[in-house]
């Protein structure tokens, strides 16, 4: 399948440092968002590690011998998810081993949101509160979950979405790449059409801006102007974290 890519990424006003790391390759359809936490730089080292880690897993040649799969049954659609949990739990081990050898870096970990699309689908994979979305026709849908405690509050009903937006706990992780150790990635697959746009973003311009937002930006903007009117509605509502935006049209199936 054809598709087209643009991307925008930002310190932000106040981080001389931007944490966010992410990777595109059109050939392959692979779109990687890394958001990375932890002082001293390494939240940049860790979302570095979590993508350089991905790609070498996804784009190799061959299919790692620690799955979980019978590979004569399953289908084409469950290996590669399978090999999306594989490689962002290889590279929570890589984050971990790097950090026992830099005490400085003890504690940092990333998000991870990783989307292959390839033959008319779109398979992805996250851990943490970096988001996938899908912009079709008129309409805009999440496509992820964030791993917070407030996402798990708003669940159970004793927290409202509104309320959520301004918790002073939005951004704790109940699961992240290296911290956490081993994860259990949300998976997912689901048919793509023409004219699709698969938007990847950090939690940078989902604190400024909520869905209703996105979607109104989405319905006047071209999908290659997307990451460059996104991120800077991000900026000019107070955003002041790193903010990321990764937006893939499809333009054959």
């Amino acid at each position: 399948m054809l598709i087209e890519t643009t991307t925008r990424t930002d310190p932000g006003p106040v981080r001389a440092c931007n944490e966010d790391w992410f990777l595109v390759d059109e050939d392959s359809g692979l779109l990687l968002l890394a958001d990375g936490m932890g002082g001293h730089a390494a939240g940049e080292v860790a979302a570095r590690i979590a993508v350089d880690t991905f790609r070498e897993l996804l784009l190799g040649q061959t299919d790692p011998d620690e799955t979980r799969l019978d590979r004569i049954t399953a289908g084409r659609s469950d290996m590669v998810l399978e090999r999306m949990r594989y490689a962002m739990n290889q590279a929570s081990l890589r984050i971990r081993q790097a950090a026992l050898l830099d005490p400085s870096r003890t504690g940092m970990g990333t998000t991870l949101v990783a989307a292959i699309l390839e033959e008319g689908l779109l398979h992805l994979a996250h851990v943490g509160d970096s988001r996938a979305y899908l912009w079709r026709g008129d309409r805009l849908e999440r496509l992820t979950r964030d791993h917070t405690l407030v996402q798990i509050e708003v669940d159970a009903g004793r927290l409202t979405p509104e309320l959520a937006r301004i918790a002073p706990h939005k951004n704790i992780l109940v699961q992240s790449i290296g911290f956490h150790g081993a994860v259990d990635p949300d998976t997912s697959v689901l048919p793509l059409a023409v004219d699709d746009v698969v938007l990847l973003c950090s939690d940078g311009l989902t604190d400024p801006l909520d869905d209703a937002s996105i979607a109104r930006i989405c319905r006047c903007t071209s999908p290659t102007d997307l990451p460059d009117v996104l991120v800077k509605a991000a900026l000019d509502g107070r955003g002041n974290d790193n903010v990321t935006v990764i937006a893939a049209r499809v333009m054959e199936v």
